[in-house]
């Protein structure tokens, strides 16, 4: 079976995933007889588009995954997560946050996951129940009327290098030195209908994004330095930006992600308890 058409790739268009999409295009153009239109935006963006059918696969915030289990298929070995640091994932606060409770926190638009994971953390770790207010990622202008601000991506990094003596809070930093694990903030599914209708483009997409994930990992200097090139900063900051991040989506990665969706249902962010299915596991059927 085949689509009888290019298939359809969302890419997050935030440095944490060029590790997995950079130069992509070196790796799906042509194969299997086939091409690969791919399209660019944020998290919560791609969620969107694959969730109405308008992508066949993508990298999509994780949380979205748990709002859609049923309907989509994961990629193995194929995430973006840390276990420890994920220096792009941060709260800014006026004061710090274990000594004075912020009473409203502008968060972002971006992505559901790390809205949901600041939830989880101020409800069950803090004992916190502030106002959320949406905002687009600016900080100065989200501390205007709010005590802290959340900010992921690109936005986060810069914010950071010159956030004016705000308090910041890594919010991978506190999710794995309170639950000793990792944590998946974005995962690459596809729809069971692609899986169904083409197995074969499907599979070669994957391995596609993982040479390309394997060819990036291993030549880490060059990335840093496009890193440099397109968003400023030093080459070893973005070494050990790369370095702190995870895409294999091992086991504590995974088990990470299971214990986040099992305290979004606990806080009724989610309705239902979400499980893991792969590719292969769709295949084997």
């Amino acid at each position: 079976m085949s689509l009888n058409r290019p298939m359809t790739l969302g890419r997050i268009d935030y440095a944490n995933a060029w590790p997995i999409f950079h130069e992509l295009e070196r790796y799906t153009s042509g194969f299997g007889g086939g091409q690969v239109e791919t399209v660019k935006a944020v998290p919560a963006r791609l969620s969107q588009l694959l969730q109405s059918g308008e992508l066949d696969v993508s990298a999509i915030s994780s949380f979205s995954y748990g709002l859609n289990a049923k309907r989509y298929i994961l990629l193995p070995e194929l995430s973006v997560g840390s276990v420890g640091k994920v220096n792009s994932i941060l709260l800014f606060s006026k004061q710090p946050i274990d000594q004075v409770q912020p009473q409203k926190i502008a968060v972002t638009t971006a992505s559901l996951t790390s809205v949901n994971l600041l939830k989880v953390l101020m409800a069950l770790y803090y004992k916190y129940e502030p106002e959320y207010v949406p905002a687009e990622p600016v900080l100065e202008a989200m501390l205007e009327h709010s005590d802290a601000a959340l900010i992921i991506g690109d936005p986060a990094i810069h914010a950071a290098w010159s956030h004016a003596g705000y308090e910041v809070t890594d919010l991978g930093e506190l999710w794995n030195s309170w639950t000793g694990l990792g944590m998946t903030y974005a995962v690459v599914a596809a729809t069971k209908e692609t899986a169904e209708a083409a197995p074969e483009e499907l599979g070669a997409v994957r391995e596609a994004m993982l040479a390309c994930k394997t060819h990036n990992q291993n030549n880490l200097g060059q990335l840093s330095a496009y890193a440099c090139e397109q968003l400023g900063g030093e080459r070893a900051y973005w070494d050990m930006y790369f370095r702190s991040l995870q895409y294999d989506f091992g086991d504590k990665l995974k088990d990470g992600l299971l214990l986040y969706f099992r305290y979004c249902k606990q806080l009724g962010l989610l309705e239902h308890d979400v499980e893991l299915h792969f590719l292969e596991e769709q295949s084997a059927q």
